[in-house]
């Protein structure tokens, strides 16, 4: 396995902490890591709210990326509460396709840490409605 996945999945895991902010909202369930293409990793956890106004982690690292002036995507990794990771939900996916439309078939994700499972996002998305 590439170092950057053990650094990315370090990271994610780093920002793992379940946290109550109110009745109404939670955060640090899930926590996620994203690769930039300069190089750097930005993380970012879930927020959970009862009126769906929350976020995934995915796309709060994403978020966390652009907001630091790195727009391009290379790796994501998110880590659930249990330790095991798995697929970017619809919309996190979508956001991918359009920061990176023309390039987002590349972005890798790691689905599986414990067995290495890295696929792309193209993979994931092979007739999304944006080439």
């Amino acid at each position: 396995m590439d170092k950057i996945w053990t650094d990315m999945y370090n990271a994610a895991k780093g920002v793992l902490k379940e946290h109550k902010l109110s009745d109404y909202a939670t955060c640090g369930e899930v926590g996620a890591a994203v690769l930039s293409k300069s190089g750097r990793i930005y993380t970012g956890v879930c927020i959970d709210t009862c009126s769906t106004l929350g976020i995934c982690a995915e796309r709060n690292a994403i978020f966390n990326m652009i907001t630091n002036g790195d727009y391009e995507i290379d790796k994501v990794l998110c880590i659930m509460p249990d330790g095991s990771n798995g697929a970017p939900c619809g919309a996190c996916r979508e956001l991918m396709v359009q920061i990176m439309a023309g390039h987002y078939k590349d972005i890798e994700i790691m689905l599986d840490y414990s067995q290495n499972k890295v696929v792309t996002l193209g993979e994931l998305t092979p007739e999304w409605w944006i080439k």
